[in-house]
């Protein structure tokens, strides 16, 4: 783990994996709401293993909160017979991330995550985001206010409440993939790709048949689907080659 700075010197952590060889290109790897788990830095290590230069920021701060506590609110907000057991410690957890302070703090982040890739002569400028869950809701909202970004990939994230104006300043293609069960965001979608057609983005998304949110985290039982989470990163291998590479 290594440290970047804001503007003011606060410091945040971060994740970073690095390729045996070349370099192809650079990714920000955005992580789910639960924070830097070990499970991201699995998923960043597996992008260094193809290539890429990756670094995954810490964003969310669960200072109240241990690594096991973590682990049993992802088990128990999947598991319906334990779900409304956990709702307490879920708001507390999650309502500090919806403030718009928060927001533009972590867009901050990003933002350095970014241009210490783009500084990074081996990375040759060439650089991505992929995003899973919260990470795929910032997966959506960078390239609004990041136009060098060469390709975003979010994977199931919330892209309600982007407005025309935000999705008219993305200049890169957009690769989405989605849980058909996940009703809450694909029940979105139709009118997510009208929104991205009308600006003229590049834009499609996967919906994976019996599938539910964080289906990619192979350390959720509950979510988990191996077919998709496979077949996912192989389309992705490709999109990265096509666009990054």
């Amino acid at each position: 783990m290594h440290e970047l700075n804001l503007e003011n010197g606060e410091k945040f952590a971060i994740y970073e994996a690095k390729p045996n060889g070349n370099i192809k290109g650079g990714i920000i790897l955005i992580h789910e709401v639960w924070g830097l788990l070990n499970h991201i830095k699995d998923v960043a290590d597996r992008y260094a293993n193809e290539g890429y230069l990756v670094i995954a920021p810490e964003l969310i701060l669960n200072e109240d909160f241990s690594d096991e506590e973590i682990e049993h609110l992802q088990e128990c907000i999947f598991d319906p017979e334990k779900r409304n057991s956990v709702q307490t410690e879920l708001r507390r957890l999650m309502d500090p991330i919806y403030t718009p302070e928060f927001t533009d703090k972590t867009l901050n982040k990003l933002k350095v995550v970014f241009q210490h890739l783009w500084n990074n002569p081996e990375v040759r400028q060439n650089i991505g985001v992929i995003g899973f869950c919260f990470g795929g809701t910032y997966s959506y909202l960078f390239p609004t206010i990041e136009p060098r970004i060469k390709l975003a990939i979010p994977y199931y994230g919330r892209s309600a409440s982007l407005t025309h104006e935000q999705i008219s300043n993305i200049h890169c293609p957009i690769r989405a993939f989605y849980g058909e069960n996940d009703k809450g965001l694909v029940d979105d979608l139709d009118d997510l790709k009208n929104k991205m057609k009308i600006s003229g983005v590049d834009y499609s998304a996967i919906v994976y048949p019996n599938c539910a949110h964080a289906f990619f985290n192979d350390t959720n039982s509950y979510a988990y689907n191996e077919f998709a989470a496979k077949d996912s990163f192989e389309k992705v291998k490709e999109y990265l080659n096509e666009y990054l590479a």
